[in-house]
């Protein structure tokens, strides 16, 4: 608002307010994900817990059990992240942060399992 429209001078300008459709974004910059996209998110995360428990009741070898574990849990691990905490959308130095920290945290579980005999050697 102008000091001219204040002192009541001249006509207030009428705002053009563009339909949602037609909102533009800058080049290289991502359109967060709606509603729908997280339900989504959250139904395949549940798909994925409902494998790993009917996984488990198998009657497999301990070291592929908990191979496919570990795999399956990566996978939420992901979701979660790149979903969930905005990952996918913040710079990549961030997502090479957490990938770093879940290779790591990968070996040291798969080091003291194997350390303690618990099925993976």
């Amino acid at each position: 608002m102008t000091l001219a429209e204040i002192r009541g001078t001249k006509e207030p300008k009428k705002r053009e307010e563009a339909p949602a459709a037609a909102v533009h974004h800058a080049p290289g910059e991502q359109v967060h994900p709606g509603p729908l996209e997280y339900v989504q998110i959250g139904a395949a995360l549940a798909i994925v817990t409902g494998m790993e428990v009917g996984i488990y009741y198998l009657d497999i070898v301990r070291w592929l059990l908990i191979s496919v574990l570990l795999v399956l849990s990566t996978i939420k691990f992901s979701l979660v992240v790149l979903w969930f905490m905005h990952l996918k959308f913040d710079n990549r130095l961030f997502t090479w942060f957490f990938v770093g920290g879940l290779a790591l945290a990968t070996i040291l579980f798969v080091v003291v399992l194997s350390s303690l005999r618990a099925g993976l050697v």
